[in-house]
Formats: C-alpha cells, structure tokens, sequence
C-alpha cells in the first residue's frame, strides 16, 4: 500500500492518511452585523464533501482572530461565540466520517480589508466596507494597497493575545490542529521578512527580531492549546526576492526554532509577500523547499503546490520529501480526490455506507 494511505500520528492525533486538505478561503461569511465571519450552509456543504470523499486532515481557509484580521469582510472568524457554535457543526460531521480537522488562525495585517477575488479583489476604503490595515512598517504591499498603520509594541501584544484567544475558541469548536498562519505576505509573514519589516526596535532588524513576533505567537498558543493535539505553522519558505527577502536558509534556521517552541509541523508554501515577483510554477514546485526542512531539520513537513496527480503524491513521500501532502485547487475540483488515489494506489478510506453500492 502507497504511504500515502497509511496513517500518521502527531502527539496523540493519529490521522487517517496523508491526503490533507489546505487552508482555502471561501469569502463566503457574511460581513457585517451579528453574523460576521460565522460559517454557513456553504461552509458545511464545502467541507462535509471533502470529508466524505475520504481526505484525511481538512484544515479550514484562513480564520481571522480579529474582525481587522479579515482579509477581506467576508472571512471566516473567531473572536466570538456564535463562531464556535457555527464551526462546531462543521467539525462535528468531518469527524463522524473519519476525518481529523484543524483551522488556520490568522492575521491579515498590511493585505487585509480588500473584496472578493471574483469581484477584483481590490482594496476597500473605510468608506466603502473596508477598514485601515495594519503591519510591523507603514509599507503598502503594492501601489494598489493602502499604507498600514505601524503596530506599536501595545498593539502587538494584543494581536499575540488574540492569537492564544482564537486557539482557546477553536478546541471549543472541536478542532483537534491549530496552524498558525505565517506565510503568503499576511501580518506574521510580514514581520519575519525584511522585504516588508523595517522596524528598529526589537521586532525588527536581526533575524532575531524579525522572528521574534511570530515566536511569541506560538508561545502563546501553545499555551493555551492542548499538550496531546499538534501545532502548525504554514510559512513562505522564500519571497523569491533576489535580496532583501527572507530565504530558503531563513527557513531551514526558523523551522529548528519552531520546533523549540512547541510546533509539530511546517507546511511549506512560498511567496505572496512581494508584489510582481517571477515564480516559476509548475507540477510541485514547492516540494523541494519542503524536502530541504525535512532533511535539515527534525520537524515533520507537509508539502504543497500544484500535487493532482496520485502518483505524484505518492512519490513525493515514497522519496521522503515529505511526511503527507496538502491539496488546494485540486480538491476544489475533486472532492473525493482521496479516494480515486485510494483506487489507483491500492489504498484504501472510509468510505460512507450511503455510497457503498458506488
């Protein structure tokens, strides 16, 4: 059998398989008033698919620990109880079909309050149901986005307390994995690059400084969430700058601080910190950035980036490039990608007696 099928324990979560679902953002909440980032119909019919197609970890899209944390209003959040109850359907039903769920915790700092991407996903004004964004320097991710408002070191510390606040909520809700998201240019990501970091104070300057908030950000998590249930952190591995950007070296270095702290996992994407960059994409164009923390270091990695194919996956792990792989767009396509692998591979999942006759 393909390892892709076999199980895989963190702490004392064992996961089914390694087919996982990466964090997808649905802007699809509602933006103002009692129901504010709360999830709905659309979030349960989205996730209760992948998980009666047999996926074996579904992380939830970017949920923000604030209403400014939002990449845009209609995010999902969790700063507030009528969130947790709404999630906690959702959980609920993944797990009854043998699925393990975990939530992505975020904070969208300098490239939040924009539309959605079908309507242009430009940036809204605070006149025009947006808000003022924030970030470690009044530096504007593009000539389209506003300037932040730089954090002051208050600030910071509240943003850290809302981080630990959404990890409480969310073992509430029945998430059994936490990710703190630190990648793809939003507020930790852009704290830890000196593309979008030009503080001199200690947040800043040194790679010390530049990794200090995102530290205290799992310090504080890990507090709070469970010794027994796994910690993530999604990071960039590289903002594909020739200079002035944090690198794949950056990574390898940071990845062994994470692991000091408590973190279980590094799932390993790259870029969106700097506007107009030249990424070359193609079939797993990520996985080799995964597989150089996997072979440096002695935490576990999950890998993604263009993985469709069944074998491509499997060979990925079958190389030890990785220790399960994380599908975004192609589970949108297919929500029961993992069992036509399962078909292709000699594996096997769960399969929901409803479907049994299929």
């Amino acid at each position: 059998m393909s390892t892709l099928f076999e199980p895989y324990t963190l702490r004392s979560l064992t996961i089914p398989n390694r087919v996982w679902m990466a964090p997808m953002c649905q802007y699809s909440a509602e933006a103002f008033g009692p129901n504010a980032g709360v999830a709905n119909e659309w979030h349960f019919a989205h996730y209760a698919a992948r998980a009666a197609g047999g996926t074996g970890l579904i992380i939830t899209e970017a949920t923000a620990v604030s209403p400014e944390g939002r990449i845009s209003p209609y995010d999902l959040g969790i700063w507030n109880d009528t969130q947790v109850n709404a999630l906690r359907r959702i959980t609920d039903f993944a797990k009854s079909r043998g699925s393990r769920v975990g939530i992505q915790i975020a904070h969208a700092g300098r490239k939040a309050s924009t539309d959605r991407p079908w309507k242009g996903g430009a940036p809204l004004a605070p006149d025009a149901e947006g808000w003022q964004p924030l970030g470690p320097s009044p530096l504007a991710f593009d000539e389209h986005h506003t300037v932040p408002t730089e954090l002051t070191v208050d600030q910071i510390q509240e943003i850290i307390g809302q981080f630990a606040a959404a990890a409480g909520r969310a073992l509430e809700a029945g998430f059994e994995v936490v990710e703190v998201h630190g990648a793809h240019g939003y507020l930790i990501g852009e704290f830890l690059s000196p593309h979008s970091n030009e503080r001199t104070d200690e947040y800043g300057g040194s790679f010390e400084g530049r990794t200090r908030f995102a530290l205290e950000v799992v310090d504080a998590v890990r507090k709070v969430w469970p010794d027994d249930k796994p910690l993530f952190f999604r990071i960039s591995a590289t903002d594909w700058l020739e200079q002035n950007g944090w690198t794949p070296d950056d990574t390898v270095r940071f990845a062994r601080l994470l692991k000091a702290h408590g973190v279980d996992l590094l799932d390993v994407s790259t870029g969106g910190n700097a506007a107009g960059v030249r990424m070359p994409i193609g079939p797993g164009y990520q996985v080799p950035f995964a597989a150089r923390v996997k072979a440096e270091t002695d935490l576990p990695v999950a890998a993604v980036g263009l993985i469709t194919e069944p074998a491509q996956a499997h060979k990925i792990l079958a190389n030890g490039e990785a220790d399960a792989v994380l599908l975004g767009r192609e589970l949108l396509r297919d929500p029961y990608w993992a069992r036509r692998a399962a078909r292709e591979l000699g594996g096997t999942v769960q399969t929901p007696h409803q479907y049994g006759r299929a």
